[in-house]
């Protein structure tokens, strides 16, 4: 090799160091939350919850959000991407409380066993175990939840008196509505023709039927079409959940002059919140605050849901990105004027 190629062998090495040495820089940067987080034990209705808890870096902390997941196995942190939401509210005075699912990580359980009374349940004693605590603040409690916490949070609301505020993200008002939404939805983003779409109708009018008359496991699996059938656990839930209606537990809920603030995406392909939108307003009236954010169901920009690569990439370099913009700005500025108990 000639000494004047071997020095662009080295000029390239060296740049591949430099944008190596740049990337884990912006990644380091991009991952650097203003809250300081620790572990915690919850002691649940079903055993141990594995959780967090995460505080504002200086001064105490005026109150207390409790985040309620939305379906799915869901880690305390959501993998990370829950630090944006940590954050903004740390940046408002909140600490933030949120724990993995019964039977994800080290929490002991299983969440498919679960209903959505359970699931308000399991929140309450959640709460119960925070307000046992000397040293977290519980004087103002806010509950944030997503998408299938919308089952869920009316129910807490209704049964308590010490809450103070609920953010509600993309959550639905009718199980097998939203299911129906979502079918049709993702046939019109995938551009589907009119044989798929009857095909896919069927199908779901199939599964409904079987819910319905309380069909076993093996009858569902036998008459299934579906290239991604689901498990027996999963069936069980979706058994056990699927008459779920929020509207009778968000009036009863709307008896307390509680602020709701409702967060949703203008390109939700799981939920029609159109429809979660009119009926809250119908509900709460001027305890409603609506804000629409240029987001998916997730409150994510929709090309982080729909490109894979982009949303992998954009969640380890610089979380906070993920989200439509002025999502966590909305959130905190929600907090802050959360009126503290009189």
């Amino acid at each position: 090799m000639t000494l004047k190629k071997r020095k662009r062998v080295v000029a390239s090495f060296l740049s591949l160091i430099a944008a190596a040495a740049v990337l884990v820089g912006v990644t380091l940067v991009g991952n650097s939350y203003r809250f300081d987080q620790r572990d915690v034990t919850i002691t649940g209705p079903d055993g141990a919850l594995e959780a967090v808890l995460t505080v504002p870096p200086q001064g105490a902390a005026r109150g207390l959000v409790v985040m309620v997941h939305g379906d799915g196995p869901v880690e305390a942190t959501q993998d990370g991407l829950y630090s944006p939401w940590f954050e903004a509210a740390a940046d408002a005075g909140y600490a933030t409380l949120s724990w993995s699912k019964p039977g994800v990580e080290g929490s002991e359980g299983d969440w498919l066993t679960q209903s959505m009374d359970d699931r308000a349940r399991e929140v309450s004693t959640a709460i119960d175990w925070a307000q046992a605590q000397g040293d977290i603040p519980t004087g103002t409690i806010v509950l944030w939840g997503a998408s299938q916490a919308g089952w869920v949070l009316p129910k807490v609301v209704r049964d308590r008196e010490d809450i103070d505020g609920v953010v509600a993200l993309g959550t639905a008002i009718n199980w097998l509505d939203q299911g129906r939404f979502n079918l049709l939805a993702e046939l019109d983003h995938d551009g589907a023709d009119t044989q798929e779409r009857q095909r896919a109708i069927a199908e779901s009018d199939q599964t409904r039927t079987l819910l319905e008359r309380g069909a076993s496991y093996d009858e569902y699996l036998a008459t299934s079409a579906s290239a991604d059938p689901m498990t027996e656990a999963r069936w069980a839930f979706v058994q056990r959940n699927f008459g779920s209606d929020a509207t009778a537990d968000l009036a009863a809920a709307a008896a307390r002059p509680v602020p709701v603030h409702l967060m949703v995406g203008t390109h939700d392909r799981n939920v029609d919140v159109a429809q979660t939108e009119e009926t809250y307003r119908s509900i709460f009236g001027p305890s409603l605050t609506v804000t629409r954010v240029d987001g998916a169901h997730s409150l994510a920009r929709p090309v982080m849901e729909d490109n894979d690569l982009v949303g992998l990439l954009t969640g380890t370099v610089w979380p906070r990105a993920l989200l439509a913009p002025d999502t966590v700005d909305d959130y905190r500025a929600f907090l802050t004027h959360v009126a503290p108990p009189a």
